[in-house]
């Protein structure tokens, strides 16, 4: 590696031993997700894990991809880079887990204008952070210097997860019936959707972000909307577990409206009393500011409500609690009913 070194590509813009430094940099973060299965080190041309089929009679691979998407802004605006891997992490196990998969393990794509190895450094580092709560092996990626097409001081980040569920207990939301209780597992905020209509909300170019907001209990703008996303990996598996689970959503992009149904089968709906929901309080700040339609929030952010569980009603107390016990907050949100509506805020 100490002879690679190309004169007229760093001229161009691109300096391939900053790529060297930021894998050396990155290491210790990686080495933090190793799982029994990781088979590779970093730097190699792919990353191998080595699959444990014990216990599975058919066991069924489920892949998600995803990114950060606009809130890679704030990090920009407030120089802060340590927490957006957890975001791009979270996306795509969060989805993995809706079909009862186990994450096994992920990989990243940075794209940047320009390679500085401490900010990849940084970035990484969430994404192993990201990887640990997952209990997910980073177990490979790419960082891809673009000059010309980023501006030095930005970039993309995306990435991928693959899990595994034996055919048999892939969540099935056939078993669904008029009746079951829907469950709510809380966000820790607007996670990472919706962020181009919350930038245009409080123009955050020109906002001051670190000043204290009474409305956020005195917490800065910057650090509410930067706020990681919430991964529920653990949780839900313990629940996977103990209870016969009939439908899970991811609440991204779309909010209820668009997230929810994917759980529900076509006859069914679930209804919900908007006086259940616990809207965090800066849900209630972005439609004050924005003066944002009820129906519009609830159809763009997760307004509180990262994750939704439909269980039984005979099960609905024991799931609560399984999840309660590792942390997740649930509670019962909404009931199924027949309709054609998919969801009812009442």
């Amino acid at each position: 590696m100490e002879k690679s070194f190309s004169e007229s590509y760093k001229a161009a813009g691109v300096d391939i031993t900053a790529g060297y430094k930021a894998v050396e940099l990155m290491k210790k973060h990686i080495a933090r997700t190793m799982t029994e299965g990781t088979a590779s080190d970093i730097g190699g041309f792919g990353g191998l894990f080595a699959l444990d089929l014990t216990g599975y009679e058919r066991p069924v691979l489920v892949s998600g991809t995803d990114g950060v998407g606009t809130k890679l802004k704030l990090a920009f605006l407030m120089d802060k880079h340590d927490t957006v891997g957890i975001d791009c992490v979270a996306m795509c196990v969060n989805d993995v887990i809706c079909c009862g998969a186990k994450p096994l393990f992920f990989l990243d794509y940075i794209a940047c204008g320009k390679n500085v190895p401490e900010k990849i450094a940084s970035i990484v580092g969430g994404v192993a952070e990201g990887c640990v709560q997952a209990g997910s092996a980073l177990v490979g990626g790419e960082t891809a210097e673009m000059p010309g097409f980023y501006p030095e001081d930005e970039y993309d980040l995306a990435g991928f997860s693959v899990g595994i569920v034996d055919r048999s207990r892939i969540v099935d939301k056939a078993s669904m019936k008029e009746g079951d209780v829907m469950i709510a597992l809380p966000s820790s905020g607007v996670h990472s959707n919706g962020f181009s209509l919350v930038r245009k909300v409080f123009d955050v170019e020109h906002a001051d972000l670190a000043a204290p907001v009474p409305e956020l209990g005195g917490a800065s703008l910057g650090e509410t909307l930067l706020t990681p996303t919430k991964i529920y990996v653990k949780p839900m598996l313990a629940l996977f577990e103990e209870v016969a689970v009939k439908g899970v959503s991811h609440i991204t992009g779309g909010g209820f409206y668009e997230n929810m149904p994917r759980s529900i089968p076509k006859g069914l709906g679930v209804r919900i009393r908007k006086s259940d929901v616990k809207v965090l309080p800066v849900f209630r700040l972005i439609q004050e500011r924005g003066k944002i339609a009820e129906r519009d929030m609830f159809n763009t952010f997760n307004m509180g409500v990262g994750m939704s569980v439909v269980v039984a009603k005979e099960d609905a107390d024991k799931a609560v609690r399984l999840l309660n016990q590792h942390g997740a907050g649930a509670y019962v949100i909404g009931l199924i009913e027949k309709s054609e509506d998919g969801v009812v805020l009442c």
